[in-house]
């Protein structure tokens, strides 16, 4: 399997390699059993880093301050040791709590000084954070190391518009089922006007099947890339290969590392720099 020539580099880095899958470290690889409860975390995304892993996923939440923070939930509880919705908190507040009892709650901005050869694949939580991220990209030229993705529509929307369609973009999902449902992907990439640039889905949603062979044979006839996520099972790995999708997108960094490897699908970015 080779993936299609998309025109966006931060994809088409897996051509340097035929046959190579994209894997993404979903928030620094929350289940790997050597960092157990510091998901999204400078110690995660360096974890994952040190594992040979270019592309991190994370989720990103704005402070009432406007402070960009790699961070999934709405609010603190769940993983910090402090309370409170990250939008009534100022940054100064959020860095008083600690993930898992020893890690702070990292910015965006830290990641992306912090691994300066990493690729970070953002979900937006948040209206306040999409305006902020966008802010924030202006600010760089390194937007060749960025795609952005929302569940909402109408944050993803104000992003593609705040941005000029300048930083690629996964689909949401009205955008997704028209690749599922239509009967060509070059339909479907006209009914979502060029938007997208790849479809970041889950294998599958309840009883449905997301990701099938035609899905898959539609995005790539369009020029798009299909990551499946979260995909933490070799078995599954196995199925979503032989329907050859694009990236696989993990909590298990060290299964899925393991499987591309014996399977010849490790992307070795070493190689590619040399």
């Amino acid at each position: 399997m080779t993936s299609p020539r998309t025109g966006v580099p931060y994809l088409d880095e897996v051509l340097s390699q035929p046959g190579a899958v994209l894997a993404f470290a979903h928030r620094g690889g929350a289940l790997h059993p050597e960092i157990p409860g510091l998901e999204n975390t400078m110690a995660a995304f360096a974890h994952a880093v040190a594992q040979g892993y270019r592309y991190l996923e994370t989720d990103v939440h704005a402070t009432r301050d406007g402070v960009l923070l790699a961070f999934h939930d709405a609010a603190l509880d769940r993983v910090t040791d402090r309370k409170g919705a990250i939008a009534d908190l100022t940054h100064a507040e959020v860095a008083r709590a600690l993930i898992g009892g020893t890690e702070p709650v990292p910015t965006l901005e830290q990641l992306f000084e912090s691994f300066p050869q990493a690729r970070f694949n953002i979900d937006v939580k948040s209206e306040l954070a999409v305006h902020r991220l966008a802010d924030f990209l202006a600010a760089r030229t390194d937007h060749d190391r960025v795609m952005v993705g929302s569940f909402s529509r109408r944050r993803l929307a104000t992003f593609r518009r705040l941005t000029g369609g300048q930083i690629p973009t996964s689909a949401h999902p009205l955008e997704v089922a028209a690749f599922r449902l239509l009967p060509s992907g070059r339909l479907a990439d006209l009914v979502t006007r060029g938007r997208v640039s790849a479809l970041q889905v889950p294998h599958r949603r309840g009883r449905l099947v997301v990701v099938t062979a035609g899905l898959v044979r539609r995005a790539h006839a369009a020029g798009k890339h299909v990551h499946v996520w979260t995909v933490d099972d070799p078995e599954e790995m196995d199925e979503l290969l032989a329907k050859d999708v694009d990236g696989l997108i993990t909590d298990r960094t060290d299964l899925l590392k393991e499987f591309l490897v014996q399977r010849g699908c490790w992307l070795d970015h070493g190689r590619n720099a040399s």
